[in-house]
């Protein structure tokens, strides 16, 4: 009888088992991890509301939904024309100014929303400085003229058009300066003028990123709280954390959360669906130094207002008025720890925006390697966490987190009588994957939108050379797609500085960030005192939002190459 190493089974014809595309599992693993908390606030969908959502459906969900459509609409289009024109502007003309607005532009970014709209609120308001100042030099009263109410759905809309243009702005510069002089040299020939290159080739190019640029606004737009409930505004979000933590309904409060992620998913549909068949690449690989457009006299002027307007009352109004605020009256409290909550914040976002960019970039090329309705469907599932408002989002991350903790708790007891304590939910940990949870749909647009533009042939190309799909990602995608990279981080990194509700629900015991501590004073109406940590936010946004603006100009393709 022959011993069992010298036994041979027989093997299995092949195809017999199916093949394992560590690409596919990679991609739908890095989805449902991030997809966890989405799915935990969807499967409250099916739970009974006792009559909650009906009482919501004939109050005030009409309302929800009028508000929520006028901001979409508002903010989409003023975002759009503020950020494409500007970008085209920086990137292709040359005017006074031009080489500090290519990063100035990207300052509104760095300042939340809620906290702009309480600058502008103490500064347009009836008691504030501009309307007293039109008082005593007209000598006018009360009823003797009319100003607009700033605490309004327009006023909203309008702050916000100003806050959140930078993600357009940003995306369409990274577009911009990934197009190749070559294109640009074919519309030359065909006899068109700079405006007609940029309506007829330079935009068609960089719809994509155009497409996500906006949606992120919107998704923004959509999410935001702090503004709308200190204007009085009622919006889907408004909803959530009313009938959430109001009501004390959580099951009503993810049904209205399903139904404005599906609103967001419609948008998205409608987009790709205008967009039809059609396909965006760069056809060339030989990448030259764009050409640059003097301008001179009006136009110059032009170029300097239309540049400067967003930056003027998006960022250096507001933080001139918080800067007054804080010099007078700030946070006599917050220099002893101010070191303490820089180090939080700046921890806290580094570490998302590197791992939000890392497995966006996993992601899209696992989708891109994979191009079917399962890989498509997991991936739009789990960007969709930044259509959640963060308490949303906080609340489906904790519940299996916490879950796990206690099965984690409850084995070593058993096995080795040794107590955990909150290991994975009372930690830096469960931070780190709601900031990731949420964002992810920020970094995922902006490098599913570069990626899209690198055309198959050259995947083709780099295989037939013996490239591995790695190694292609690694020595010919990352390569282009630099400028789009650094833009992701920068917008992921932003963002979570200045995330506020998942921080407050989620932080371990005396964890505190510059945000939590600028909320906690202004929730108090101290927003003199709010202003010294909302400025520390600005700061310490601003200066890596400059240096990787500046870095994108030194990476884009062909840079120092003729």
């Amino acid at each position: 009888m022959p011993s069992m190493a010298s036994v041979r089974l027989p093997s299995l014809p092949r195809g017999f088992l199916p093949r394992l595309d560590a690409w596919k599992v990679l991609t739908l693993g890095i989805a449902a991890m991030v997809a966890l908390p989405v799915v935990v606030v969807l499967a409250h969908v099916v739970m009974p509301t006792d009559g909650v959502w009906e009482h919501l459906s004939s109050t005030v969900l009409t309302r929800y939904v009028g508000n929520t459509l006028f901001l979409l609409v508002a903010v989409g289009l003023g975002t759009l024309v503020i950020g494409a024109g500007t970008a085209w502007l920086v990137v292709m003309c040359r005017f006074p100014g031009q080489r500090i607005f290519e990063w100035a532009l990207l300052l509104p970014l760095a300042v939340p929303t809620y906290v702009i709209a309480y600058a502008y609120t103490d500064f347009l308001q009836f008691a504030g400085p501009v309307q007293t100042w039109l008082r005593e030099v007209f000598e006018w009263t009360r009823h003797d003229y009319y100003f607009p109410n700033i605490r309004s759905l327009g006023g909203a809309a309008t702050l916000m058009t100003f806050v959140l243009y930078p993600y357009v702005y940003l995306l369409a510069r990274a577009a911009f300066l990934e197009q190749s002089v070559c294109v640009l040299d074919v519309g030359r020939t065909l006899g068109r003028g700079p405006w007609r290159l940029f309506s007829g080739v330079a935009l068609p190019l960089a719809r994509p990123a155009l497409a996500g640029g906006v949606a992120l606004a919107l998704m923004e737009t959509l999410n935001d709280f702090g503004a709308v409930q200190f204007f009085g505004v009622d919006t889907f979000t408004t909803g959530i954390y009313r009938t959430w933590f109001g009501l004390g309904e959580p099951v009503a409060a993810a049904q209205l959360a399903a139904f404005m992620m599906a609103f967001v998913l419609l948008l998205v549909l409608l987009e790709r669906w205008s967009r039809g068949r059609s396909r965006y690449f760069h056809t060339s690989s030989r990448y030259q130094a764009l050409p640059e457009y003097q301008l001179q006299g009006w136009r110059a002027a032009g170029g300097v207002f239309a540049c400067g307007l967003p930056v003027l009352i998006g960022f250096l109004l507001p933080a001139g008025l918080l800067t007054n605020l804080s010099i007078r009256q700030g946070d006599a409290l917050l220099g002893s720890r101010f070191l303490e909550f820089a180090t939080n914040s700046l921890t806290l976002a580094a570490t998302a925006a590197v791992i939000a960019v890392v497995l966006s970039v996993l992601l899209s090329y696992g989708v891109r390697l994979n191009p079917g309705p399962v890989t498509r469907g997991a991936a739009r599932i789990a960007a969709m966490g930044y259509a959640i408002p963060g308490a949303v989002i906080a609340v489906g991350v904790l519940i299996p987190l916490g879950w796990m903790d206690s099965q984690l708790n409850a084995f070593f007891n058993e096995r080795f009588d040794v107590h955990l304590g909150l290991l994975l939910s009372g930690s830096m940990f469960i931070l780190v994957y709601a900031y990731v949870a949420r964002f992810l749909a920020v970094s995922f647009n902006t490098v599913e939108a570069s990626l899209g533009k690198v055309t198959p042939t050259m995947d083709a190309a780099s295989r037939t050379l013996g490239k591995t799909a790695g190694g292609t990602l690694r020595r010919v995608h990352t390569p282009i797609m630099r400028s789009s990279l650094l833009a992701a981080g920068i917008l992921v990194f932003v963002d979570a500085m200045k995330e506020l509700p998942a921080t407050i629900i989620l932080r371990p015991f005396d964890f505190e960030t510059l945000a939590v501590r600028a909320h906690n004073l202004a929730s108090d109406e101290r927003l003199a005192q709010a202003s010294t940590s909302s400025l520390a936010i600005v700061v310490v946004g601003v200066i890596p939002v400059i240096l990787l603006s500046l870095a994108m100009r030194r990476a884009r393709p062909g840079s120092g190459k003729q």
